[in-house]
């Protein structure tokens, strides 16, 4: 039997928490309604950056990953997509905006690795504009 991970535990933990038995107040919960807790979670992340506090940091990321779980959870609920959706978008998202660590690009600056990472990102938003 294969040892669950924490994140394994903490997608459980939302499924309940948005389930029948769960929490009121979580499941009358909006993308919309969640905004304001994004930016002060988004703030306070900043705060702890700028003082250098890895320990608050450390909590701060959890916040912020609490977000974005909850945003999932909820689009899932929706039927939108759900968190492994996100990530699977994201590691895609870093092979395509990487190529020379996934690809056959050769570079010998950062400078080259930034201007490969905004061609690529310049060109998703013109092929998603595209497709809409």
């Amino acid at each position: 039997m294969a040892k669950q991970t924490k994140f394994g535990e903490l997608k459980k933990v939302f499924d309940l928490l948005h389930g029948p038995k769960g929490c009121l107040w979580d499941k009358k919960q909006t993308h919309k309604t969640l905004v304001k807790y994004l930016r002060e979670e988004s703030r306070e992340f900043i705060e702890t950056v700028n003082k250098n506090s890895y320990s608050h940091m450390k909590e701060e990321l959890g916040d912020l990953l609490l977000q974005v779980m909850f945003h999932s959870q909820i689009a899932k609920k929706n039927g939108k997509f759900d968190i492994e959706g996100v990530i699977d978008g994201l590691i895609k998202k870093l092979k395509r905006r990487h190529p020379h660590v996934f690809g056959a690009v050769k570079v010998k600056s950062v400078g080259e690795i930034i201007e490969n990472w905004d061609r690529i990102k310049a060109q998703e938003k013109a092929d998603a504009k595209n497709n809409r």
